[in-house]
């Protein structure tokens, strides 16, 4: 037997130590390779052959395990699971208060701006909680001005160290950032509610698309494109695209009839035509252009396709805007 054996022996079967992921457990210098992880982090008796080892079953925290406790302790106040420590020599800024600090894991549940103790298993190992701290005095002021919705602590108020101070400071931004989520939510749902709203009366319009008052009420709800569609498409133009016109109120529509590109102007919610972009001077008003289009009248984008095929038919026809 030689002493590689004699060593082998002395090795303890078991090791309690905290498990927070990863693929090896770390105490000090020993290190041991996991063959299968727990499901969930936390404090674990591990079964141990010198080389690797697994978990055996869950345990309760046991601090005494923790090597070189003094060298690799820190202590500080917790901002959520982030540990502010007594290091910090100045107050920061929220967005800076995360750099500053640490993660602990295995935190038990406690109260705001409780002030804590945490080690490391090894050098460079993450922060694990080992128990509480007495409190330095202010502690209490401090909870209730948070509980009061200060966004700051209040002047003169004594024994607040930089790390109180950040991890207030951290409670409040946490604080107000779900309140600006909470306020967001509301802002979402109240346009998502809006939007449902808008396209079920969209629906109802374009439901009522075939008659003249729904084109109206689809073009002064909003959807202009739609209603000067439908209402080409009584005459049988199809319409092209539209732009608001110079004066205020007006609309420039563009639409293809009788294999040609035509463009007029009409009032954007009543469908009236302002500009036909034809001439109609020489054309018996009286005569009514709008046949088929009941309920119409006679000078709408409806009728105005019966107008221009009129005035072809007659070799009559003048357009005054070219946009072929």
């Amino acid at each position: 037997m030689g002493w590689q054996d004699l060593l082998k022996e002395k090795e303890p079967k078991t090791i309690i130590a905290p498990w927070v992921g990863g693929r090896e457990i770390r105490v000090g210098q020993r290190l041991w390779r996991i063959t299968w992880t727990p499901d969930e982090h936390g404090w674990y008796r591990w079964s141990n052959d010198g080389k690797t080892c697994q978990p055996q079953c869950a345990v309760e925290a046991d601090f005494n395990v923790f090597p070189h406790s003094g060298e690799w302790a820190m202590r500080g106040y917790l901002a959520g699971d982030r540990l502010v420590h007594d290091n910090i020599t100045v107050a920061l800024d929220p967005a800076n208060i995360i750099e500053a600090s640490e993660r602990v894991f295995l935190l038990e549940p406690m109260d705001r701006f409780t002030r804590v103790r945490a080690g490391r298993m090894h050098e460079h190992g993450e922060l694990i909680f080992m128990g509480l701290e007495f409190p330095l005095g202010p502690e209490a002021e401090v909870q209730r001005a948070f509980e009061d919705g200060a966004t700051s602590l209040p002047y003169g108020l004594k024994g607040v160290t930089p790390s109180l101070d950040a991890a207030f400071r951290m409670e409040v931004y946490q604080r107000q950032e779900a309140q600006r989520r909470r306020e967001e939510l509301v802002r979402i749902r109240e346009a998502e509610r809006a939007e449902r709203e808008r396209e079920q009366r969209r629906r109802e319009l374009v439901e009522r698309l075939g008659d003249a008052e729904g084109r109206r009420a689809m073009a002064r709800a909003g959807d202009f494109q739609e209603a000067a569609r439908a209402a080409l498409a009584v005459g049988g133009a199809v319409y092209l695209d539209h732009r608001h016109a110079v004066r205020r109120g007006e609309m420039a529509v563009r639409f293809r009839f009788l294999n040609r590109r035509f463009e007029c102007t009409c009032d954007a919610e009543t469908l009236t035509i302002i500009d036909s972009g034809i001439c109609l001077t020489a054309h018996d008003r009286r005569q009514g252009f709008a046949a088929g289009t009941k309920g119409d009248t006679w000078f709408t984008l409806e009728s105005l396709p019966s107008v221009i095929k009129e005035a072809d038919d007659g070799g009559k026809l003048v357009v005054y805007r070219h946009v072929d």
